[in-house]
């Protein structure tokens, strides 16, 4: 009975061990997994505007053991591009994923692209007129007689070929149907351009007045011939 005791003991131990065994080479091997690495360039000089980014992330291939690569916060990943000498026209940047924090036991062994090629423009700001855009029609009988804007004018700012091409910048649409009372509201500016944003306030305060159309006169009476 001791003897069959005995067995039983160095039968669970052998188990215990050949788990532990397993659990360590599993934890131990090496898997790869893959991370989209988000791009952000960094010093960005005051007189330029990015206008063209070949790529927004960087795809990298973790070579680590699951214990490591369990442990990376993909949100928290960032690939850092200092882009503070950069001149207007295009400029490629190798990447270098050195420059990224593993954990210890994970290692970067493959990134792609290799280079990152950016378009930089030179900047500028401009003053131009806001047009309201007016939508639909007033209460039968009524009709609009005037717009005002305040400001009138906003500047806008970007990409300089962009700028100079604009002339005005208009309103989000205002709809006056049904209107028979004069209107006043906030209205947000739209710059055109991709590359063009508004130096000023987002809004601008938009009046529009209506009045009651003029009755016309009667026809005049023709006399009758005799």
């Amino acid at each position: 009975m001791a003897f069959g005791t005995s067995n039983l003991g160095l039968k669970l131990l052998a188990v215990g061990i050949a788990l532990f065994l397993w659990a360590v080479a599993h934890g131990s091997s090496s898997i790869e997994r893959g991370f989209d690495v988000p791009v952000v360039l960094h010093g960005v000089p005051d007189d330029l505007v990015i206008t063209e980014q070949s790529a927004d992330v960087v795809n990298v291939r973790v070579l680590g053991n699951p214990a490591a690569l369990r442990s990376v916060s993909p949100d928290k990943l960032e690939y850092a591009l200092n882009v503070a000498n950069a001149k207007a026209g295009a400029a490629e940047f190798d990447v270098d994923a050195s420059s990224l924090e593993f954990p210890r036991g994970a290692r970067v062994v493959a990134r792609s692209p290799a280079q990152i090629e950016v378009r930089f423009e030179g900047r500028a700001t401009k003053s131009v007129r806001v047009r309201p855009l007016v939508e639909g029609e007033p209460a039968p009988g009524y009709e609009v007689t005037g717009v005002e804007v305040e400001p009138a004018r906003v500047r806008i700012a970007g990409a300089r070929s962009q700028v100079m091409s604009i002339a005005e910048a208009t309103t989000d649409p205002i709809d006056v149907s049904g209107l028979s009372a004069p209107l006043e509201r906030d209205a947000r500016v739209v710059a055109v351009g991709s590359h063009v944003w508004l130096e000023d306030g987002p809004s601008v305060r938009v009046r529009v007045q209506v009045r009651q159309k003029p009755t016309p006169p009667p026809p005049a009476l023709k006399g009758r011939r005799r």
